[in-house]
């Protein structure tokens, strides 16, 4: 170990303690009777703890460890995610697993800022399995690094939308970045997934640029900075408290709940949700899954608009999230989905009596950031949610106040519901690659880079993803506010309800109903996974792509894959999605995507996007995955799904 020496006041004195001092320093402090260790709390001290009444006296110091490269971290989407135990470092190859990428991350951020270590840095998580350990693991990597000030959220968990609005206005926007341990929707526990992505100074995810610097860097590191001898952070201690890591190094609990709060009053009028939400005829029904967002539900929903506690379902966080899968879909949210009258298809069960559930129901996932939307017997799917939420713009004061968006953005594999609103709007659309932080620069394309102002900014992506410019991070909590509002400004005192079916029918009336759904193929071996990719580019999009006639009568016309030149910063982003464009007997258009998702811990997942617009109102209250079916069976068939991953089903359809 190489050890820096650290210096002390301690009584007038200076003292430099190194390795060779430690124990002399103990027997001189033991021995002078008159000084008193309270002069050493977490409030006073610099490197000396109190741990209760024992009163024992501990000593820290900066180490530099020396470490190896570990293979394999590549952050995906948004960020790096593993199974646990990998980041517990339960072999000998992955001992310091956790060191070694938060290191590599501080270095990368040290050269973006002119070789300068940032001053404050926020570490929060979701609440999963090793979620307290990591915390603290981190905090002494940070400290070991010269980090000045660490925010820490009483609790150590914090949705990712209320992180980035921390980072974006919290001490006025001081903190220059956060370090967010989720593995967002996929499972926690033990055998299950972990991950930790870093947001940047203006709260937006790390872009490509940053992440692949940071892998590049995860290959040749030799050593991480860390502090030894420091008693664990009290990570429920009271808001406020603060404990010194080093001389220079601090963690300041924070509250969670503060600037998250004041940000979405700043986008809704929460007095007039507050006066609508006591109608008899509202009820609501929250889901979160057991993860990050369920205190913010209830902060928000209960304490701040004055909604029942029988809103709120599995709000309370739990490390395995109540052993349930906390993405917000069709299949893992099935006890809302029961509870609003839907089918595990999303179409309306007979058999319910649609007056005795609830007006609206909604879920979030295990970070709080991805959202469903439900009314009674009314699923409305996110690409849907996206178009609605942009043709009502004027019943959210965001919005309002600025005369309306002025730009909208979904991720590619989205359907093209948002395409036809905002090209009716006339509003600047973009068509993006999935991810968030490609939404980012359109955001912050006059605020980073001097360029065409957007904001405000309304963005959504196919995998239960909506949020605004707000902050820069989608948020689960924020779409549902909007959809209350939308209901808020169609009703009115003494009329007939308009609930959430009513406004979707209405929509599809005027626009047509682009038809969506999407099949996942969860855990496929890798390798088999890419074969799929591999047909799908060598027949279709650079053979000849000649296909067999079926008696389904719908043919391939076209194949492409996607990519992506930012209008901001001018990068470019290739092997974005597959494509597959068809034509049914009649004439009407459909598409099927392809992709690999990035957002998996092991093997791959095989994410299938099936779109057909119908014009035709009578056929629009049919479910999507019935409508979409024969196209499915088509694009299956053509890709030998089956023989090349032996899957004949996938594992989720929503």
């Amino acid at each position: 170990l190489h050890v820096h020496p650290i210096h002390w006041f301690t009584g007038g004195i200076l003292c430099r303690l190194t390795m060779k001092t430690t124990s002399f320093l103990w027997w001189a402090l033991l021995c002078v009777p008159s000084l008193s260790t309270d002069a050493f709390s977490p409030r006073h001290g610099l490197a000396f703890h109190r741990q209760s009444s024992a009163r024992k006296v501990s000593v820290t110091t900066t180490v530099e460890v020396p470490t190896a490269p570990i293979a394999g971290m590549k952050p995906g989407t948004s960020g790096l995610r593993k199974k646990v135990e990998v980041w517990q470092g339960v072999d000998g190859e992955n001992k310091y697993y956790v060191e070694n990428f938060v290191q590599s991350l501080l270095d990368t951020a040290k050269a973006n800022n002119n070789g300068k270590m940032l001053d404050t840095i926020i570490v929060a998580g979701d609440g999963r399995y090793y979620n307290n350990e990591a915390i603290q693991i981190i905090c002494r990597v940070l400290a070991g690094n010269g980090v000045k000030n660490i925010w820490i959220p009483k609790g150590g968990i914090m949705s990712t939308p209320a992180v980035s609005a921390a980072i974006r206005t919290r001490n006025g926007g001081s903190a220059q970045g956060g370090i967010v341990l989720t593995a967002s929707h996929n499972p926690g526990g033990p055998g299950e997934d972990f991950g930790i992505k870093y947001n940047e100074a203006f709260g937006q995810p790390a872009g490509e640029e940053f992440t692949d610097a940071l892998y590049e860097r995860s290959l040749e590191i030799e050593s991480f900075n860390t502090v030894e001898g420091c008693d664990d952070i009290n990570l429920n201690a009271n808001v406020g408290t603060t404990y010194s890591l080093t001389d220079i190094s601090t963690v300041f609990i924070i509250d969670p709940f503060e600037e998250y709060v004041k940000t979405l009053k700043s986008c809704f009028d929460f007095e007039a949700l507050k006066k609508f939400v006591q109608r008899p005829d509202f009820r609501m029904l929250f889901d979160g899954m057991h993860g990050a967002g369920g205190p913010f539900a209830r902060r928000v929903l209960i304490e701040e608009l004055g909604l029942p506690e029988s809103s709120l379902m599995r709000c309370d966080p739990k490390p395995d999230f109540g052993k349930c899968h906390p993405d917000p879909n069709l299949t893992y949210a099935a006890d809302l989905v029961k509870k609003m009258g839907l089918k595990p298809d999303g179409s309306a069960d007979e058999s319910v009596d649609l007056s005795t559930v609830p007006t609206l129901g909604a879920a979030n996932d295990g970070d709080g950031d991805r959202n469903l939307i439900a009314g009674a017997g009314c699923f409305v799917t996110p690409s849907d949610s996206l178009a609605l939420i942009c043709d009502n713009w004027d019943a959210i004061p965001h919005f309002v106040k600025a005369g309306g968006p002025k730009g909208v953005a979904r991720s590619m594999p989205s359907s093209a519901a948002l395409d036809v609103v905002a090209e009716a709007r006339g509003i600047p659309f973009f068509s993006t690659p999935t991810g968030w932080k490609f939404f980012g620069n359109l955001m912050s394309s006059k605020e980073l880079f001097g360029k065409t102002d957007y904001t405000p900014f309304l963005c959504g992506e196919e995998s239960f993803g909506t949020g605004s410019d707000h902050i820069r991070e989608k948020d689960g909590l924020w779409a549902v506010l909007a959809w209350m509002s939308i209901l808020m400004k169609a009703n009115v005192d003494g009329e007939p309800f308009v609930g959430v079916k009513d406004i979707v029918s209405k929509h599809w009336a005027k626009y047509g109903r682009h038809f969506y759904c999407r099949y996942d193929y969860e855990g496929v071996d890798s390798d088999d996974a890419n074969s799929v990719m591999d047909l799908i580019r060598n027949e279709f999009i650079n053979g000849d792509g000649a296909t067999p006639g079926n008696d389904s009568g719908i043919k391939l016309v076209d194949a492409e894959e996607f990519s992506y030149t930012d209008p901001v910063d001018g990068s470019v982003a290739t092997n974005q999605g597959l494509i597959l464009g068809f034509v049914y007997p009649n004439g009407d258009a459909a598409r099927v995507v392809f992709r690999l998702s990035g957002t998996g811990s092991a093997g791959a997942t095989i994410r299938m996007y099936l779109e057909k617009f119908e014009k035709d109102a009578s056929k629009h209250d049919d479910s999507a995955p019935n409508a979409l079916k024969s196209l499915a069976d088509r694009a299956l068939s053509l890709v030998q799904m089956e023989k090349l991953t032996g899957r004949d089903a996938p594992t989720v359809i929503t």
